[in-house]
């Protein structure tokens, strides 16, 4: 029996956090319709987290899963701050806007935040899980005891080796094809570019965990080929965007369905760290960007100041639209509907 089975998660899908799409609605729901909902705190603090939580539970008695970014702590340097900000001055002032005179770091590492651990040592929210790394042997330690499920996002069988030695209970194999940040602990190291499938299939063989498989799984005949290879569970991110309970905007809704879904890209530009996008304006000008971006969440300052700006002049190509690989294949439904789908649609597939 695995962890999920244990919390009592009936199907085995996950709805991917997704740090600012995905909202207490539709966590509940998946929840609700017997997968795992989550939501993803990254973005937020101490007190927005516990919001969140209780929104949920407001929502659902079923278990979910709060997602906290461990990054390590971004190095401010300012010479490539100001050379980044120079380069994007063009951008600003095609829009009527200046960029601020220095960048922030925007969001707080779980590593190093107290609170957030606090917070979550006394809200005790069902499953806890990592991206970008892995908190302390204290901090794991504290969510154990607290009775949490803990997951991390692995793309190599080297950080599912590390995620195993820690003692987290379930490990998420993000392949290449997925949206949103690359889970890498070291962004500056070499990326193997593994994909959903063979990462899958290695951490199965080789990390004597239980494996949730991440990454352009957006239908029923991907959740089984995930089962087929030995998953407990797939993930799915895309998939759950053009839901009516994700706080995606009009915009990032029709380019999901648009041509940039074709043409997927993975970029730092935005937010200093690899991420995978829908093809647009800000990914076009990455191609030829004159500069390196900052450390993440630093050039994320930028990034989201230079998307408000686009935006109040009519032009949304500036966003993060986060997606993976299989976005041609999203599906706009409420979120119950779907998870319903897509059950329908694996058991078809036996």
């Amino acid at each position: 029996m695995t962890p999920l089975d244990r919390l009592g998660v009936r199907l085995p899908i996950v709805q991917a956090p997704m740090a600012g799409v995905s909202t207490p609605e539709l966590a509940a729901a998946v929840s609700n319709a017997g997968g795992l909902g989550s939501i993803g705190v990254g973005a937020t603090d101490a007190r927005g987290t516990r919001a969140m939580i209780d929104a949920v539970r407001v929502r659902t008695d079923h278990p979910f899963n709060v997602n906290l970014f461990v990054h390590a702590t971004a190095k401010a340097d300012e010479v490539r701050e100001q050379g980044w900000l120079q380069a994007l001055q063009p951008l600003f002032q095609r829009y009527g806007a200046e960029p601020s005179p220095a960048l922030r770091t925007i969001y707080r590492s779980f590593a190093d935040d107290d609170e957030m651990l606090a917070m979550l040592v006394e809200a005790k929210p069902p499953v806890v899980s990592f991206h970008f790394g892995l908190p302390g042997a204290g901090r794991i330690a504290a969510l154990k005891e607290a009775g949490c499920v803990l997951a991390a996002s692995a793309t190599s069988v080297a950080e599912a080796r590390a995620i195993k030695a820690a003692g987290i209970d379930v490990v998420v194999a993000q392949g290449w094809e997925a949206g949103g940040h690359r889970g890498v602990f070291d962004p500056t190291a070499y990326d193997d570019q593994l994909g959903t499938m063979a990462l899958t299939r290695l951490l199965v063989t080789q990390s004597n965990m239980p494996v949730i498989a991440a990454g352009g799984i957006v239908d029923g005949a991907g959740i089984q080929a995930a089962l087929a290879l030995g998953a407990v569970a797939a993930q799915l991110g895309t998939a759950f965007i053009a839901c009516p309970e994700s706080s995606a905007d009009e915009a990032y809704r029709a380019a999901l369905h648009g041509p940039g879904a074709d043409h997927t890209v993975m970029t730092r530009v935005i937010s200093g760290r690899p991420a995978r996008c829908l093809a647009n304006r800000f990914t076009e000008w990455a191609a030829r960007a004159p500069a390196e971006p900052p450390d993440y969440p630093i050039a994320y300052d930028a990034g989201k100041a230079l998307h408000a700006a686009a935006k109040a002049g009519g032009e949304s190509g500036f966003g993060a639209q986060w997606a993976g690989q299989g976005a041609p294949l999203s599906r706009s439904m409420p979120a119950a509907d779907l998870v319903a789908l897509l059950w329908r649609e694996v058991i078809a597939t036996f």
